[in-house]
């Protein structure tokens, strides 16, 4: 038996609090069912337009998560669940997204819905065969498809050789000051360039070939609904951003992602569907944390935008999207030129982003919580992990790390 506290190196959390990784995902589970009585909304069941039966991949954490809590809580669907988690044993820790699948899945048969969920490489054939397998067994068409991943690494399932993806600048070094959370101490932080094979790899494993390739098996299989929807998660971001997300190798990787979003549409619409990429808000994840620079305009966006009452969360963001973009009065979505979706809209509005300038020339170390959300972003970090989440008894011992209770 132990007490979990949060193992922190350098931005990083390297354990996770089964009890609070589950109780966070309760959480987002009432904000939805919350919000459905809110917004009045309908399920298919109740004769509303909605999704009924959806597939997540990377559905563990972050914006997957959300969507799948959304789509399921507050839209009444049946999900698939895909995510590459490492399980615990009594002694010793898993992965956060295995705490919140395991308290996605108890809540969902709780509340009558059905969902099963997959812990494993979703880039991988045999995972598509299984999801496939799965919705035949359940008599199923997806109408709702969400591509939410995010590795370091993916095995090409033709070659077998395995690419690695890296967040780097490209042409010249990226740097600035850099928050370290915990001690709220400044330091300077700097990321040297893509080199050699860096852009192609990152693209390779973050850009589109593989949700192509899931579009394709599930179209193939017969397990795709008249009129289903695809939908991928990208970012554009801020001046502040943009030399290593979108002029960076992240940034050729989710162009990547764009145009294929293109093929994937022109495959869909035979159906009466559509495909879509949604460019959503910073967040504070286990990369931004990292990177110099972005954890500071993330707690200068949060104090901005918790003064102006437009700050979002995952469940926010999502509860939006579905709301007002996917599943709108007159089923209409509006997107941009370029045909995407906009939730970042209320991050990059001028007069924020201009709030935002005057906050990030004025930061020192001496003056940090005059211009940033500290507490706010610090509370997401730990969050992650399951630490520091509203109604958990962290003094409490633990003897069973793979219990959530």
């Amino acid at each position: 038996m132990a007490v979990i506290k949060p193992m922190i190196r350098s931005n990083i959390c390297i354990n996770a609090h089964p009890v609070g990784c589950a109780k966070d995902t309760e959480h987002q589970i009432e904000y939805a069912i919350a919000q459905k009585a809110k917004r009045g909304i309908k399920t298919a069941k109740e004769g509303g337009y909605a999704p009924k039966n959806v597939l997540v991949l990377g559905c563990s954490t972050g914006y997957g998560l959300a969507s799948r809590i959304m789509a399921a809580f507050e839209y009444g669907a049946d999900t698939i669940g895909v995510s590459f988690e490492k399980e615990p044993t009594v002694n010793k820790g898993g992965t956060p997204g295995w705490y919140n699948n395991k308290a996605f899945d108890r809540a969902a048969a709780k509340s009558g819905l059905k969902s099963t969920t997959f812990n494993m490489d979703a880039y991988s054939d045999e995972c598509r065969k299984t999801v496939i397998d799965e919705a035949k067994k359940w008599g199923i068409k997806f109408d709702l498809i969400i591509y939410s991943l995010a590795s370091p690494v993916r095995t090409d399932p033709d070659t077998k050789v395995l690419y690695k993806s890296v967040i780097k600048p490209v042409g010249k070094p990226y740097g600035g000051w850099a928050i370290d959370m915990m001690s709220e101490k400044l330091n300077k932080l700097e990321a040297q360039p893509a080199e050699g094979d860096d852009i192609p790899n990152t693209v390779k494993v973050m850009g589109g070939e593989d949700w192509e390739r899931w579009i394709k098996y599930l179209s193939d299989a017969d397990v795709i609904a008249e009129g289903c929807r695809t939908l991928a998660y990208s970012y554009i971001g801020p001046k502040y951003s943009q030399p290593i997300y979108r002029e960076g190798t992240i940034g050729e990787a989710k162009k990547d992602l764009e145009a294929r979003a293109k093929n994937i549409d022109a495959c869909l619409k035979k159906i009466g569907g559509a495909a879509y990429v949604s460019v959503n808000k910073a967040l504070v994840t286990r990369s931004s944390s990292v990177i110099p620079v972005i954890m500071l305009y993330l707690g200068c966006l949060f104090f901005v935008q918790k003064k102006a009452g437009t700050h979002e969360g995952c469940k926010e963001q999502i509860d939006r999207l579905f709301a007002d973009r996917l599943y709108t009065a007159d089923k209409k979505v509006p997107v941009d030129s370029e045909g995407r979706i906009r939730i970042d809209d209320w991050e990059l509005d001028p007069s924020v982003q201009a709030e935002i300038d005057k906050h990030m020339e004025a930061i020192t170390e001496e003056n940090l919580r005059e211009h940033i959300d500290i507490d706010g972003i610090r509370k997401d970090f730990l969050n992650i992990n399951g630490f520091a989440v509203d109604g958990v008894d962290y003094e409490k011992d633990i003897s069973d790390m793979t219990a959530i209770d």
